[in-house]
This record gives structure tokens, C-alpha cells and sequence, in this order.
């Protein structure tokens, strides 16, 4: 089972998209786990997951994150402002899922 981390400056506006990223897998039969946690708890996660998504708004920590799972290969990429902005969770599960 995949596992795709949402990583926000709280947490919490992102709980709304991983809902409907979960939806969306849900409906496509896949079976993935995906949850949303602040910056300061994503550190301690990094090498529970397989994908890393950064809200808009952390983008500034990507070359950070990247750094600290180079040597797992965990893909790591910012969520497009306007799917994020929408909310639109097939379209970032779909994305996620290229990576």
C-alpha cells in the first residue's frame, strides 16, 4: 500500500484535500493511505512514506525535504496552487501518483 504525506504549515487546510484525495482513490478501487501533517511532524515521517506532497504555502521547504530523503528516492513535489486552491483531490492524487 502506497503512502502519500500531505505536509502543511499546521496540518489542517490541507485535511480537506486529503479527504478528497482519498475519495478519489477510493472510487478508482486503490488501496493508499494518505494523511496530512504540519511541517514540525513531517521530519519524523519521512521514511514511513512513499510520496511527499508540500502545500503552497511550504514550498520554500522543498529543497530541504528532498535532501533529507535523497538516499530513500522518495519523490517529493509542491501541490500546483491551483488544484490546492480548488481543492481538487483526483487531480493531486493523479499527480502524485506520476511522481
Amino acid at each position: 500500500m502506497k503512502k502519500i504525506m500531505l505536509v502543511c504549515s499546521a496540518g489542517m487546510s490541507t485535511s480537506l484535500l486529503v479527504t478528497k484525495m482519498k475519495k478519489a482513490a477510493d472510487e478508482q478501487g486503490m488501496a493508499i493511505e494518505i494523511f496530512a501533517c504540519s511541517e514540525s511532524e513531517a521530519k519524523a515521517k519521512y521514511n514511513d512514506v512513499d510520496i511527499i506532497l508540500l502545500g503552497p504555502q511550504v514550498r520554500f521547504l522543498l529543497s530541504k525535504i528532498q535532501k533529507a530523503v535523497e538516499a530513500k528516492g522518495t519523490p517529493v513535489a509542491v501541490i500546483d496552487s491551483i488544484d490546492y486552491g480548488t481543492m481538487n483531490g483526483p487531480k493531486v492524487l493523479e499527480k502524485a501518483l506520476k511522481l
